[in-house]
């Protein structure tokens, strides 16, 4: 059983209700939905576990910024506005200029989307750190629900995409061998965006009126796409020569490019599904949002995620994104 599997066999269905809301989206999308009288509450949670999500030397500031910045993502990915937060953390020690810094890239990311930090937990652990971020949000019906792609809509994604994973790529290497020049220059180029992404808030804001489904790309785009797919019932042709490579990627061998596009995880860009009559509105917004968006694919009838090249071929044996219990 692989990790999605595992969350809607056991987590997806529950007979718990929550009689104080209005209304309530739960499992299933980037964050649950809980309907209060000021709109509706988008909630979600994410774990950073050391050696698993992040390296043991990592810069502590850098990694305050993304414990909270992966959550700030996914309410991007709803739509809604960050509202407050809760840190829980646990570490084997208490290192106090580990702990400044790390609060430090925390805080300030946090004070730049008037994201309160409202609550947590701290204790110790038995050996490495773990973090769990719980973040709140605040917007209104309708939200971009995965389940809302139609027919015909176009796919974008925002900002440019494969960086983290040639990043990942070289750290892990380089604690095998020692990377070259060129390999130095190119982790040089790509391990910012792995390590401090920036959530895209304001474009997942300003994109509301004008898309159907919205999904963060934390697992991989072809695998994050497929959750679109999988929850409206329908396909989607995407183009390869449209997808927004990171500069540095134009560096390494063309198929590992592909891969690291596709498959490639820590992205933290947005992915969404909108009618072709918004083309130009949402262009905008990414203007007034100082990002970018990409259209690359068409949702289709089909239940099938096909990638075109550029002579129009089917691209065979398509990479898989990330996932935990595969």
């Amino acid at each position: 059983m692989d990790e999605f599997a595992l969350i809607r066999q056991y987590f997806s269905q529950s007979t718990a209700s929550i009689t104080e809301c209005t209304s309530y989206v739960g499992v299933g999308d980037d964050c649950a939905v809980l309907g209060v009288r000021q709109g509706e509450m988008v909630i979600c949670k994410d774990v950073l576990i050391e050696g698993r999500h992040f390296f043991s030397d990592v810069d502590p500031f850098l990694l305050g910024h993304k414990a909270l910045a992966v959550n700030l993502s996914d309410i991007a990915a709803m739509a809604a506005k960050p509202l407050a937060c809760l840190l829980g953390i646990a570490l084997p020690r208490v290192d106090a200029p580990w702990l400044e810094a790390f609060s430090r890239g925390f805080k300030r990311l946090a004070e730049r989307y008037d994201c309160a930090l409202v609550g947590g937990d701290t204790t110790r652990s038995e050996a490495g750190i773990f973090i769990s971020v719980t973040a709140l949000g605040m917007g209104r019906q309708p939200f971009p629900l995965r389940a809302n792609a139609a027919l015909g809509d176009d796919i974008w994604v925002s900002g440019q995409l494969g960086a983290p994973k040639i990043a990942l790529e070289l750290l892990l290497k380089q604690q095998q061998v020692t990377l070259s020049n060129n390999e130095l220059k190119l982790l040089a180029d790509t391990r910012e965006r792995l390590e401090q992404p920036e959530p895209q808030v304001h474009l997942g804001q300003l994109l509301k009126p004008y898309i159907h489904a919205m999904i963060d790309i934390s697992d991989g785009l072809l695998q994050d796409l497929s959750h679109i797919l999988a929850a409206s019932q329908l396909g989607a042709i995407v183009y390869a020569e449209r997808l927004p490579l990171h500069p540095a990627l134009f560096r390494v061998d063309a198929r590992q490019a592909l891969n690291a596009v596709l498959a490639g995880g820590d992205e933290y860009q947005l992915c969404f599904t909108a009618p072709a009559k918004y083309r130009n509105e949402i262009e905008q917004c990414a203007l007034n949002s100082d990002s970018s968006v990409h259209r690359i694919g068409q949702i289709t009838s089909s239940t099938e995620l096909i990638l075109l090249d550029a002579a129009g071929q089917v691209v065979e044996n398509l990479p898989q994104g990330f996932n935990h219990f595969s």
